[in-house]
């Protein structure tokens, strides 16, 4: 009999509450400090909350989970019955997670396979839930790692932002970049590149920027059936309408998440945020 594969992640991969009690799947939740108060992501704090405080200059920071609470995620996995864990985080480019994550995995009392998916938000997402499938199938801790990494590498994330300054601020892209972008007075498309961001184009406008992003998606998808993840931060309705264009336009659309990101990327991105995660099957 294959032993029993848990599934850990952290706060940043946004899934729902059904998929990750369908799956078993346990998450570890990143902090947002606004001011001098620390919030746990998912818990304690919304992403609306965050994007209020950002509007109002209020300083806002983020950090990794504690290497203790990773210990603590892993031997209760392991004494709910767990051989094994495969524990997928966020681009370790982004954020000490990883490292958190791997510190506690040298302790851990069942073997533990740590993995930089190089992925965020539904683009981690969408990796663990092909990990957690591989599991529920009898997968080994190979399999099961084997499965995240290819769908991690088939996945694409495209995002909108209204200005590069939060970005900057939190130093996920360059500054030189985000100064030239805000000389110019352009609205930033980027993508997720090898668990990096990356300046993708540079449009005048936000509506030319967002058919861009739409038209960008839709090549992408192609005719091969796909997940798509609509994110956003603070424009529901830019979101939705932009979700029925893709369903018009994605002949080969299986999964379609509507959602706003949670406090994390939301304290990075900044309010205006829209981004499309693309994972193909």
């Amino acid at each position: 009999m294959p032993p029993h594969v848990a599934i850990v992640t952290d706060s940043t991969a946004y899934l729902g509450d059904d998929a990750l009690s369908a799956h078993g799947i346990t998450v570890v939740p990143l902090t947002v400090v606004i001011g001098d108060e620390a919030f746990e992501e998912g818990t304690e704090i919304s992403a609306p909350a965050v994007a209020h405080a950002l509007q109002r200059r209020h300083p806002v920071t983020t950090s990794r989970p504690s290497p203790a609470e990773f210990a603590a995620a892993y031997g209760a996995a392991a004494a709910s019955g767990a051989d094994a864990i495969v524990s997928l985080h966020l681009s370790a480019d982004f954020s000490g997670t990883y490292d958190a994550a791997s510190v506690a995995a040298k302790d851990a009392p069942v073997p533990v396979r740590v993995v930089d998916t190089g992925m965020v938000a539904m683009a981690l997402g969408f990796t663990v839930l092909a990990a957690a499938e591989t599991a529920a199938s009898g997968g080994t801790v190979d399999e099961v790692v084997a499965a995240a990494e290819k769908r991690a590498a088939d996945t694409s994330a495209f995002f909108y932002v209204d200005t590069l300054d939060y970005l900057r601020r939190g130093g996920r892209i360059g500054a030189a970049q985000a100064l030239f972008g805000s000389a110019l007075a352009v609205k930033p498309l980027l993508r997720l590149a090898d668990g990096r961001i990356e300046l993708l184009e540079k449009v005048r406008t936000a509506s030319k920027a967002i058919s861009r992003l739409e038209e960008i998606v839709a090549e992408q998808a192609g005719a091969r059936r796909v997940d798509l993840a609509v994110h956003h931060l603070a424009a529901a309705d830019r979101a939705a309408a932009l979700a029925e264009r893709l369903r018009e336009r994605v002949p080969g659309l299986d999964g379609l998440v509507v959602s706003e990101v949670g406090a994390v990327i939301g304290a990075h991105a900044g309010p205006g945020l829209l981004g499309v995660v693309v994972s193909p099957h």
